[in-house]
């Protein structure tokens, strides 16, 4: 099994996800387009597309000249009924080029843990199911605001932000960050270190949240890994 990865940025790894997802047999192939790795025109060689996240948005181009190639890869994996699954700016890039839309958050930057708070739908998901109830770390400014045509919300968060999705019938987008552990969400609080949307929020208050919510992160999100795994 060997499924694409496109990393946006040295900071945004696979992480816990990626481990995971390579205890359950599946093969990573990496490609960090930032650092001048090539993007195929096809999914011919994968079973499946993993699209991380970014401090970018999914529409800032001139930013990462790469993101039309990724929209288009979620585009061919859908009508290909590739699975493919999207994570922060992954599931925005996929709401976008499936036909959604995606903005500022009105209620300011989400950051910390939350907890997904399924529909009814989530119970009958065949790669979400897992994460009823779990909690996720989040960290973003941008949310989708409209869901392309014939998507399911899977959940919110406990602010009312939509969290997870089935874009489409092998897209699934999730708004959290199930793969960061302590490390990857400290040097998001280093690099946006001094920023004004962190000027009201606790950081280390949130860093240790993520920390001590390792645990039940790991319990919830290994299956979903495992579930997207079956899929291949």
């Amino acid at each position: 099994m060997s499924l694409l990865v496109v990393q946006h940025q040295r900071t945004c790894p696979p992480g816990r996800f990626g481990d995971w997802l390579t205890d359950a047999g599946v093969e990573l192939d990496v490609r960090r387009p930032d650092t001048g790795d090539s993007l195929p025109i096809d999914l011919s060689g994968h079973d499946g597309l993993l699209v991380l996240g970014g401090q970018m948005g999914c529409r800032d181009d001139e930013v990462a000249p790469w993101l039309p190639a990724v929209r288009q890869l979620i585009t061919t994996a859908a009508k290909g009924a590739t699975p493919t699954l999207g994570i922060c700016l992954g599931h925005q890039l996929a709401a976008v080029a499936l036909g959604g839309e995606v903005g500022r958050n009105p209620g300011g930057r989400t950051l910390g843990v939350l907890t997904v708070a399924g529909t009814g739908s989530l119970a009958d998901d065949p790669v979400l199911a897992g994460a009823a109830g779990a909690p996720v770390p989040q960290w973003n400014d941008d949310i989708v605001t409209r869901l392309p045509e014939g998507a399911v919300a899977l959940a919110d968060n406990e602010r009312g932000d939509l969290l997870l999705a089935r874009l489409a019938p092998t897209v699934w987008g999730v708004q959290g960050h199930p793969e960061a552990d302590l490390g990857i969400v400290s040097a998001w609080a280093d690099s946006d270190a001094g920023a004004p949307e962190l000027a009201d929020i606790d950081v280390p208050a949130a860093l240790a949240a993520v920390d001590d919510a390792q645990p039940a992160i790991e319990a919830a999100w290994r299956p979903v890994a495992e579930a997207f795994a079956r899929l291949l």
